[in-house]
């Protein structure tokens, strides 16, 4: 079963290390091709630890999905996941935020890494407010959601779940927060790009909620087929909200563009194969809070991100370890609820 589930994963790895490995020993030198493929992994496993409750997240939307969906989420989505959202995109985020071409940035990364890691790093308040604001209207979606049965943390969730009726209360709220941040806490000249980009932060959330609105045909195979790319958008999106923040720690560790792609992407494709895994066995139906400790910590991230507008650095490991923190306790909520009430499982 878990060759079938993580067989293409442990090949994406294999052959991502591989490639880091060769890059490292084109300089000659068999000590910097071996710690090429011993970061490429590191960031690898860096990359899944900090995105488990993504991948619950995305479980939770991939099981509604028809089957070619699925394999398109594992395979279209990949080649966007690593070339798209942690590659390109970045680029593009750099040629906007200094002002440079798409070929002089690209050229950058690969001649001068440490320059183009420096622009990165400068491009951080408008991907913290970007990715910050996508996360909480994500989280708050779901937790102020009025016909959510089942509810983990009921003091908090029963009387947002009240609110929730009114119609778009998750944007206002996200708006609200945003511009209180941006006029309390971003340097003045970086507050216009952190609003553009929180702004479109919500615009993004809001178009991708409202295509749900073009499902309403007569014809159920169109329907379907509306339904499956517009969560696949979704769930690209959301992989880039989380990725991005990824992207510039993992130049902390090294300034190489190939071995950062090479250890980014084996941990892109370990989280779709864990998020087909939870789908297939029903862990979502299984840990009934686990839906709910992973969109915590998604909130979680969403505030350290728009923290990160006023420049607050909080340690990844911390970030990851809050998101690991909820979900563990989701599972171990999950278990007590199914010894207190056996007459679910048995249904």
């Amino acid at each position: 079963m878990l060759r079938q589930e993580f067989g293409f994963a442990f090949l994406v790895t294999l052959v991502c290390l591989a490639g880091a490995f060769f890059y490292g020993f084109k300089t000659g030198d068999i000590t910097t091709a071996g710690s090429f493929l011993l970061i490429a992994l590191i960031l690898g496993v860096m990359e899944v630890s900090l995105s488990f409750d993504n991948a619950v997240v995305n479980a939770s939307v991939l099981k509604n999905m028809d089957a070619v969906w699925q394999r398109r989420f594992l395979t279209w989505g990949i080649l966007i996941a690593v070339f798209g959202m942690r590659f390109l995109f970045p680029i593009v985020i750099v040629a906007l935020v200094a002002n440079l071409g798409f070929i002089e940035v690209v050229n950058l990364a690969f001649t001068n890494p440490t320059e183009y890691a420096k622009h990165l790093t400068e491009a951080h308040v408008p991907i913290s407010a970007f990715g910050g604001t996508f996360l909480l209207l994500v989280f708050l979606k779901y937790l102020m959601d009025p016909e959510k049965e089942v509810h983990w943390l009921a003091f908090i969730e029963r009387p947002l779940a009240k609110i929730g009726r009114l119609d778009t209360i998750q944007v206002f709220v996200t708006g609200t927060l945003l511009l209180v941040l941006v006029s309390t806490m971003v340097h003045p000249e970086e507050k216009l790009v952190a609003l553009v980009s929180g702004l479109i932060g919500i615009l993004t959330y809001i178009l991708i909620d409202a295509l749900g609105g073009l499902f309403e045909v007569d014809d159920i195979a169109a329907r379907a087929g509306a339904a499956g790319l517009t969560a696949f958008i979704y769930l690209e999106v959301l992989d880039a909200s989380f990725s991005l923040d990824g992207v510039i720690g993992a130049f902390a560790i090294t300034k190489e563009i190939v071995v950062i792609a090479a250890g980014l992407c084996i941990g892109a494709v370990f989280v779709r194969s864990l998020t087909l895994m939870l789908v297939k066995r029903g862990t979502l139906a299984q840990y009934v809070f686990l839906e709910h400790g992973a969109h915590y910590g998604i909130g979680a991230l969403a505030v350290i991100m728009l923290l990160g507008m006023g420049h607050i650095e909080i340690p990844e490991l911390v970030t990851g370890l809050i998101g690991v923190g909820f979900i563990v306790a989701s599972v171990l909520w999950s278990m007590k609820y199914q010894r207190d009430n056996p007459q679910l499982t048995e249904g």
